[in-house]
Formats: C-alpha cells, sequence, structure tokens
C-alpha cells in the first residue's frame, strides 16, 4: 500500500492542507516528515495586480516554489473569506494548463457541492515536474468573489521534494496573503495616439487582418496571453477575461492582456481613413481613440526596437554577437549571400486570401510581392506570405546581397508608394563575412 500511497500524493494532496483555518495546521507535514518551513527554501503568492482584487473579475495567480536543494514540486492553495475562514469559499479557482488540478472539500473535481464549498487547487503528477532544480511557477485563474464579500485571505502549503518516492528529505513551506475588496473600480482609458503596430511600435496607420498594440491604463486586471484551449477550431478569442476591442465596430482578436498594453489582431476592413478603436472590461468601456485604417501598413518585427527579429535557415538569431548580454551566444550575424528569414504584419491581402480571426490553415503568398532593400541594395525575395499556425504573422525569406559590407544594414520594404518603418534608429540587420 506504501507505493498506492505515495503515487497518489505526488498526483496531488487530499483537501486541507494548506495550514488556513479549518484546515490541518500541520499542513504536508502530516505525511511528508520535517518542520514547517525550515531555513532553505520558501514558497511566495505572487500577485500582478498588487493585494487587492476588483468583484467578479478574473486574475492569474502564481505560486512560486524554490528551494536549491530539491528537485520535485508541489503546492496545494485555497482563498477564504476573511468572514469565516473555515469555510467561506471566496470565489472559484480554476487550472489552466495539465500542471495543477481544481478539486472541494469533498475530494470532488470542481464545480463543488453546497455541502463541501471550500475549493482547493494543487499540482497535478504532471506538475510535480521531477528533475527540476532550484523551482517552480505553477499558474492558475481565481475569479473574485462579488461585490461586497470583504477582505478575502490566500492560504497556500508547498512541497519541495527530493524525489526519492519516500516522505522523508521533503521540504514544506507554507503562506498566505490578505486582499482587500476594491470597491471603485477605474474604466479602461487608451492613450492618445496609443494605437500602434505591434511590429514595430510607431505610429501611424494600421492595416486589416495584422497586429496591433493598445497602449492605456485599467485595460485589464491580469496579464497573460491566449491559452491554447482558447483557441476553438482555429478560430481566435474575441476577448480575455472579459476585455474586448472593436474596431471600426467590429470585433478585434485579443492575444494579450495587462493592465497598460493589448494586443489585437485586426479584423479584416475593406475602408480606409478615421476608425474608432474602442476597449471594453468588466468596468465599461474606454473612452473611444481614432486610429487610421489602411489596405497595407507593413513592418518587419524587432527585437530591440533597432534589430530585425530575424533567423537563419536553421531558425536561430541573426544579431550581432551579444545583441542580448545575458545570452551573448544567442545571435549571429547573417552573411552576404545568405537566405535569412524576416517577419512581419500590414503586409496586405494573399492569393489565396486568409480571413482575419483564424489561424491560418496554408501557405499563402502575397499578392503584391514587396520590393524589399538590405543595405540600399534590392534583395531577391524568394518568398513572402503568411505562414500556416499562425494569424497575421508573414514571413519573408530574403537573400542577403553578396556585395554587403560588414556591419549593422538598414533593412526596407516598400508595397506600391507605402513603405515600412525607415529611420534612423531603426531597423537593421547585421552583415558579417
Amino acid at each position: 500500500m506504501v507505493p498506492m500511497f505515495l503515487q497518489a500524493h505526488s498526483a496531488g494532496p487530499p483537501p486541507r492542507v494548506t495550514a488556513a483555518p479549518g484546515d490541518d495546521k500541520a499542513a504536508c507535514t502530516q505525511c511528508h516528515s520535517g518542520p514547517l518551513n525550515p531555513a532553505g527554501g520558501r514558497v511566495e503568492i505572487l500577485l500582478a495586480n498588487g493585494a487587492s482584487y476588483i468583484p467578479g473579475t478574473k486574475q492569474r495567480i502564481q505560486v512560486k516554489v524554490t528551494d536549491p536543494a530539491q528537485k520535485r514540486w508541489g503546492f496545494e492553495f485555497t482563498a477564504r473569506l476573511n468572514s469565516d475562514l473555515a469555510n467561506g469559499q471566496a470565489g472559484t479557482l480554476t487550472s489552466v494548463d495539465g500542471t495543477t488540478q481544481a478539486f472541494c472539500d469533498s475530494g470532488d473535481p470542481t464545480p463543488c457541492r453546497a455541502s463541501a464549498p471550500v475549493q482547493f487547487i494543487s499540482h497535478s503528477l504532471a506538475g510535480t515536474r521531477l528533475g527540476t532544480p532550484n523551482g517552480v511557477t505553477f499558474e492558475f485563474d481565481w475569479t473574485a468573489p462579488q461585490d461586497g464579500s470583504g477582505p478575502v485571505t490566500f492560504y497556500v502549503a508547498a512541497n519541495a521534494a527530493n524525489g526519492n518516492n519516500q516522505p522523508t528529505g521533503d521540504h514544506i513551506y507554507t503562506s498566505s496573503v490578505q486582499l482587500a475588496s476594491s470597491a471603485v473600480a477605474a474604466k479602461p482609458s487608451v492613450n492618445a495616439g496609443g494605437v500602434l503596430n505591434a511590429a514595430t511600435l510607431q505610429g501611424g496607420a494600421i492595416a486589416p487582418n495584422s497586429w496591433v498594440s493598445i497602449f492605456g491604463s485599467n485595460l485589464a486586471n491580469t496579464t497573460r496571453t491566449w491559452a491554447g484551449n482558447e483557441i476553438v477550431d482555429g478560430k481566435l478569442p474575441a476577448s480575455l477575461d472579459g476585455i474586448s476591442v472593436k474596431i471600426n465596430g467590429k470585433a478585434a482578436s485579443v492575444e494579450f492582456i495587462s493592465p497598460n498594453q493589448i494586443n489585437v489582431l485586426t479584423p479584416d476592413d475593406a475602408s480606409s481613413g478615421p476608425v474608432e478603436v474602442l476597449v471594453t472590461n468588466a468596468n465599461g468601456n474606454a473612452s473611444p481613440v481614432v486610429a487610421q485604417l489602411a489596405q497595407v501598413s507593413p513592418g518587419f518585427f524587432l527585437f530591440d526596437g533597432k534589430y530585425l527579429a530575424a533567423t537563419h535557415a536553421n531558425a536561430s538569431a541573426i544579431g550581432k554577437v551579444g545583441l542580448f548580454p545575458a545570452a551573448p551566444s544567442l545571435t549571429t550575424p547573417a552573411k552576404p549571400g545568405e537566405v535569412v528569414i524576416l517577419y512581419g504584419t500590414g503586409f496586405g491581402l494573399t492569393d489565396p486570401a486568409m480571413p482575419a480571426g483564424l489561424l491560418v490553415s496554408k501557405l499563402a503568398n502575397l499578392a503584391t510581392l514587396p520590393q524589399i532593400t538590405v543595405g540600399g541594395v534590392s534583395a531577391k525575395v524568394l518568398f513572402a506570405g503568411l505562414i500556416p499556425g499562425f494569424a497575421g504573422l508573414y514571413q519573408f525569406n530574403v537573400e542577403i546581397p553578396s556585395t554587403l559590407s560588414d556591419g549593422d544594414q538598414k533593412v526596407t520594404a516598400q508595397l506600391g508608394s507605402v513603405f515600412s518603418l525607415d529611420s534612423s534608429a531603426c531597423c537593421f540587420i547585421t552583415v558579417q563575412r
């Protein structure tokens, strides 16, 4: 029976071991020998939005377990109303990936019965990540209780295990944090001129079926990108955690949200000129802002505002050696005559046409091939178009002119009379023989 017992706990602990009121004060040490909170490690509850919550809204919670001596990981988390810390369930807990699982006081999966309302979320077997040194971070969603619920306290117990499948040598840590209810929630606000091409983060026009970044304040209470299960049959989500965007009255696809930035894929639209951009969240609508819509607004994605996010044919990154100080060997320059891969957005229609709001299902060549120059020299474009498995992402296979000298070379693209961003600070690729 001992191996079966251990396997059950690697797949998730029983309810009520968080050390919260009403739970076992010994937390996970009831099964794993040793004292609570020994020196050397810890568990943290990370709150992107600070120690407050907006009633009824969802936010991403992180539990970070660290211990340099251990290599397998687990936790159990619960959210309680301060008015009844033993049995007052605060909001709802939801898994966002296969590393966690939500369950009830009864041990059954959520949603919970009225007779056993307290919820928990813990690691799954996959979430233990045997062999991972130093620590791991678990993520899940918490939807806050409704207005009038008052303060809430989070409790967590974590197991930094040694991976020997025995209840010895493991380290158990506990933590808690209290959140106050934010009774008055601010409406979202978009900055003047805050609707930008997401590739270059520069002003100017935006285009249909292209990536746009929107900057402002109070845009969201969470910081996250869409999850794989939010893309259904290739259809991209029109909202994340209640945040949505309309451009010229049409729904955009929402890929990333945070308090100060939203990234969206613009909808199809055959019109041009000034259009209204409207951001909505649970607290209401932002004041509309006006952006200029054009059928093409080309821009290359950048690493750092200056250098193109380009790759070699083997998918390794192109750049001067040391472009990223933390990983100086990550980038290498392009060579004259080499075929490199560039990425962009806003380059216009393809043949066959690919609708916005869906993952691209097959290669689609640009209807109008762009003229691309590198270092002022016309470059051969071997492929230009949308690529499968992504949305709004144009790929360009470009041959670096063989006559170029070593150094940073400016890259531009032209579609008819429209040019990509061309400034003294942008956009460059490093070439070296």
